[in-house]
């Protein structure tokens, strides 16, 4: 999969992948007012809301993006219609030839470990059949329980040919807190990052290792080191947009060969119509003002990848 993803960032010349993290408050008056007719203020209400969200986004970015990153949260706050919706979301972009990133942060070891894994990217028996539960391309992994916890993700990958996203050094405020901590004189995410070129070597592709790493837009120069320390991991850069990454700091996380690293947008993307920039589409046109996003953020990312 790691394949595919990086033939279509070269194809579309877009290093780009939109996080579908839909809140209610997202979603379009009249998008809603649809889904609470059908179903009424209910759970099963705001999922079909969101599902409908997500699907008319979709229908208007598919053919500009390589992939799309679906938050697992925004869902499960919902309960079974919110994973419903999930679900659906998932399928549908797979439908449309997008590479699904499951940000679902699974963080655990042993058998734990392995049904997450097998949930999200594997594959789970019953009786004489076998089937694919989410069947995400990628998945989003917490790395901090150590190997125990990462192995079994790294079997399915082999297994399924999918791959994972560590995280390294994420983009909130705090992450300092750890991840920066010093250990034997060099900060936490460097010894992370060592240990996802290590385990990279274990499963890789062509050029690029399945497992790559979640390396915050907002940490730059944390960002160039950690390029030279996973020559051979794709990078997820989250924090470009509405927590603050620029476009301009973003060259490090690149390799030379302009390939290497996939920024993502959520809110900037999906709440484009919010904003006073694309205030012309209207709230009937939210799809449409996602669309003209994410076209200013490709034109945007060339000057990151030179």
């Amino acid at each position: 999969m790691i394949n595919k993803l990086m033939k279509q960032i070269e194809k579309l010349d877009a290093p780009v992948v939109v996080g579908l993290d839909p809140m209610l408050s997202y979603v379009p008056e009249q998008v809603q007012k649809a889904a609470f007719s059908e179903y009424g203020e209910t759970l099963e209400g705001a999922g079909e809301a969101i599902w409908q969200y997500n699907k008319t986004i979709v229908d208007n970015i598919y053919d500009l993006i390589p992939a799309v990153k679906p938050q697992i949260a925004m869902y499960e706050q919902f309960g079974i219609p919110g994973m419903i919706a999930y679900q659906k979301t998932v399928d549908y972009c797979r439908e449309k030839g997008l590479v699904v990133i499951g940000d679902v942060k699974r963080g655990d070891i042993g058998s734990t470990s392995a049904a997450y894994a097998a949930g999200h990217l594997g594959r789970v028996t019953v009786g004489a059949n076998t089937f694919s539960a989410f069947n995400e391309d990628f998945a989003t992994v917490n790395p901090y329980l150590g190997s125990d916890g990462i192995k079994p993700f790294l079997e399915v990958c082999k297994a399924e040919k999918k791959g994972i996203f560590i995280l390294v050094k994420t983009s909130n405020p705090s992450s300092g807190e750890f991840q920066d901590r010093l250990i034997d004189g060099r900060p936490l995410y460097e010894w992370v990052g060592e240990k996802v070129a290590e385990w990279g070597e274990e499963v890789m592709g062509d050029t690029y290792s399945y497992v790559g790493a979640v390396v915050g837009a907002t940490y730059p120069e944390m960002g160039k080191v950690l390029r030279k320390v996973m020559p051979k991991a794709c990078i997820l850069v989250p924090g470009y947009g509405a927590q603050g990454g620029k476009a301009k700091d973003l060259a490090p996380y690149f390799n030379e060969d302009g390939l290497g690293a996939i920024v993502n947008s959520s809110r900037g993307i999906i709440c484009a119509y919010k904003q006073e920039k694309y205030a012309k589409f209207g709230v009937e046109a939210f799809g449409e003002a996602s669309r003209q996003a994410v076209i200013d953020m490709i034109e945007d990312l060339k000057s990151a990848r030179g």
